[in-house]
């Protein structure tokens, strides 16, 4: 019997060091940490082309007759160039409209082309602008001045809302000897390229 124990006791010695050079730790993959969320967008890039519609109301005071106001509604296209805190763009943009000044003549459309220059204060750009305006009537085409200011907020990098309010001003319409001044008021809604 003390054979036996013995012969067991030799095969369990020289076997541990074989069993326990196969025997290896187990590895523990760590887990990977979940990525951060996105930040919150926080504006301030105003440069490259934009592409956007606006609405608003017109109101036209002619030199002579009745005034009249109504919806107008439009395309505008341009391009922005930031600077830093300052930004400095040019753009065009067209309204439709349908303005009765008392039977008189009517006004229907506007195409504005502007240069803009404002303040970057991160999403928000407060700016001014003015430019050359040209009014269709029923009298005829004019050509005169207007000048103006608006406010821009960046929704998304692509997607930016805005309001603006142009003062105009048309010496004499289609030769008739009567100008007009005129103030749009509209809201804007634009895509960043």
């Amino acid at each position: 019997m003390t054979r036996i124990v013995s012969m067991a006791a030799l095969v369990a010695a020289l076997s541990s060091p074989v069993l326990a050079d196969n025997i290896t730790e187990p590895v523990i993959e760590p887990v990977p940490a979940a990525p951060p969320p996105p930040a919150p967008y926080q504006g301030g890039d105003w440069t490259g082309a934009y592409l956007g519609g606006q609405i608003g109301q017109l109101d036209v005071d002619p030199s002579a007759g009745a005034g009249g106001d109504d919806v107008s509604y439009g395309l505008h296209a341009g391009y922005n160039y930031d600077f830093g805190r300052f930004v400095l763009g040019g753009e065009v943009d067209y309204d439709w409209t349908d303005i009765d000044l008392g039977g008189a003549a009517t006004v229907d459309s506007v195409l504005r082309g502007k240069v803009k220059a404002g303040y970057d204060f991160g999403r928000v750009l407060a700016y001014a602008t003015g430019g050359v305006a040209q009014v269709d009537t029923s009298l005829g085409d004019e050509t005169g001045e207007f000048y103006g200011v608006g406010l821009a907020y960046q929704m998304t990098p692509q997607w930016v809302l805005g309001a603006e309010v142009l003062e105009h001003q048309f010496d004499d319409i289609g030769g008739s000897g009567i100008g007009a001044d005129a103030t749009s008021a509209s809201v804007r809604a634009t895509f960043r390229f």
